[in-house]
């Protein structure tokens, strides 16, 4: 009996020292540690903090060195949970929104808070519900950019120590209650109508106006081209008189060379008189009295009748 309790007792032994080893050899793989990038490892040894570890590969203390936190660098989304806020004008609206944040200080969010992520959500819910007490329903609605802003510059501030930076908040959605947003739609419609009947109202007014205009420049062409053709037909009417008064000029300068030559006296009475007798013939066939000289046989007494001296 006496061999068989030893072989059992070697075989226990052996099994313990396996499981030490194991756990030695588990201890001592877990000691490595490979850092990938954009993270950071905190390191305690003993229960007091070290250091933290960068991206690379990393041998630890077995059994005195381990790693507390792990903590990634990069920038995270938080989403904010809907809340009820109340706005200046007494309304009820539900607010949402989400944080864009990054750990830049591992040290403090590892020991300056408990838990980073729900503190800058908390916090975040908070200030919304503080801004937009100060806001009318409507200004909520236009100044979005102001809200998130003030949100952001509280929860940075924050931030510092907790190692943290935020990098921007942004409102998702802002949610009246129905009865509001009935008033709000009737508003919008009634806005809406507003602005067509004044887009119609000044299309109309520029549709008269356009046709004023034309009418007016239609005018002014019409009256200018009266005017023009009023002074091209005057040109025209002086440029004839002065043609005819120079030719009638010219037609006297010539009778008086013609009379000046020899026989140029007799011609010019023998003409008058040829026209003078036409005349008489003339106002004879009319019926009308003339008055003739007494001695019709003397021609000079004929030519004194209309003032020409025969001599």
């Amino acid at each position: 009996m006496m061999p068989a309790n030893t072989s059992q007792l070697d075989m226990v032994m052996l099994a313990i020292w396996a499981a030490i080893f194991l756990f030695l050899a588990y201890k001592f793989v877990q000691a490595i540690c490979l850092v990938p990038t954009k993270s950071a490892y905190v390191v305690e040894r003993l229960g007091k903090y070290r250091c933290t570890l960068d991206p690379g590969f990393h041998m630890l203390l077995p059994f005195i060195d381990r790693v507390a936190f792990i903590l990634d660098l990069k920038e995270e989304t938080i989403d904010v949970p809907p809340q009820e806020c109340f706005s200046k004008d007494e309304v009820n609206v539900e607010v949402d929104g989400v944080i864009y944040i990054q750990v830049v200080d591992s040290l403090k969010a590892s020991y300056g808070i408990t838990d980073y992520r729900f503190a800058a959500m908390q916090l975040a819910q908070t200030t919304t519900r503080s801004i937009i007490g100060t806001l009318d329903l409507d200004r909520t609605f236009e100044e979005r950019d102001i809200i998130s802003a003030k949100v952001v510059d509280v929860l940075d501030k924050a931030g510092e120590s907790w190692g943290i930076c935020v990098h921007r908040y942004e409102i998702k959605n802002i949610t009246p209650p129905l009865t509001v947003k009935n008033a709000m739609e009737l508003q919008v419609n009634a806005e809406r109508e507003r602005r067509a009947i004044l887009a119609k109202s000044l299309g109309d007014k520029a549709s008269r106006i356009n046709r004023s205009e034309g009418l007016m420049t239609e005018m002014i062409n019409i009256s200018e081209g009266e005017k023009q053709r009023r002074i091209n037909a005057a040109e025209g009417k002086s440029a004839e008189i002065l043609a005819i008064a120079k030719a009638t000029g010219d037609s006297i300068s010539k009778i008086a060379s013609a009379i000046e030559q020899p026989g140029g006296q007799q011609a010019i009475n023998m003409q008058l008189s040829e026209q003078y007798l036409q005349q008489l013939s003339g106002l004879s066939q009319k019926n009308r009295k003339v008055i003739l000289p007494a001695n019709l046989l003397d021609f000079d007494q004929w030519l004194a009748t209309i003032n020409i001296n025969s001599k």
